[in-house]
């Protein structure tokens, strides 16, 4: 089953009362919070205040989106304190980055620092019953398709799962490489479109021949998976109307 969702993140300049307002007016499902800015690592009453006006909009709390590096703790919070958050929000899942490099950068040691630390977390998470979720993005260890493959099945650790989306510049074929790649291990999926040369946003319609694509490998996974907009042209609440009534339509 698919659900439909926006990352808060896409609107970091608006609150949290005016993303749940923005999200209802769309009808989408749910919405995963960032910690970086609309729920902060280790601010538990805020977490609880956001996940009450998320219930009572009819809303679900999709995920925290945490931005915790995994391997890198000195540099973040303490992994409890995420976990608290997340807890508090409601949050079935939480988001962190698969360490702060890219595969290429990446040795052997570092490697197995984001193994054994991924496999920390897990635990940790899975005492609150929260999965952990990778972000499938560059400058990580999930910044190829081999490379965010190979770590899941070297991680082999139950909790551990991981989000997709489509990189920017990548042609559609060698992204739903890595869709079905990872799928068994498949929880959201981040949804928007940009230019493959300039880099800029443009509207989730504009790629709709490449997201017909990706969406039935989704939709034939058991369990529940949102699909969740990230990222609008001109950053325009008006254009994340327009692109939540076209994901709509294509679930």
């Amino acid at each position: 089953m698919i659900k439909s969702g926006l990352v808060s993140i896409t609107f970091r300049k608006l609150s949290p009362e005016e993303v749940v307002a923005l999200v209802s007016k769309a009808g989408l499902d749910g919405i995963e919070w960032g910690g970086d800015i609309h729920v902060p690592h280790g601010d538990t009453k805020r977490a609880a205040e956001v996940r009450k006006m998320t219930a009572d909009a009819g809303l679900a709390v999709a995920a925290y989106g945490s931005y915790y590096k995994v391997g890198h703790e000195e540099d973040s919070v303490p992994f409890e304190a995420v976990v608290a958050t997340a807890v508090e929000l409601g949050a079935p899942t939480i988001r962190v980055w698969p360490g702060a490099k890219g595969s290429a950068d990446a040795d052997d040691e570092y490697r197995s620092l984001v193994v054994s630390e991924s496999q920390r977390i897990a635990d940790l998470a899975g005492k609150a019953k929260i999965t952990v979720s990778y972000e499938f993005h560059p400058n990580t260890l999930t910044d190829t398709n081999e490379s965010a493959l190979k770590l899941l099945q070297e991680v082999a650790h139950e909790n551990i799962r991981t989000y997709w989306q489509p990189p920017s510049k990548w042609e559609p074929d060698l992204c739903l490489e890595g869709l079905n790649a990872v799928s068994p291990w498949l929880t959201n999926v981040h949804a928007y479109y940009w230019d493959k040369t300039t880099g800029e946003h443009l509207t989730l319609a504009e790629g709709q021949d490449a997201w017909k694509r990706y969406l039935p490998v989704v939709a034939a996974l058991e369990a529940e998976h949102y699909v969740m907009l990230e990222f609008v042209k001109d950053n325009s609440p008006e254009v994340f109307l327009t692109d939540a009534a076209t994901l709509k339509g294509w679930l």
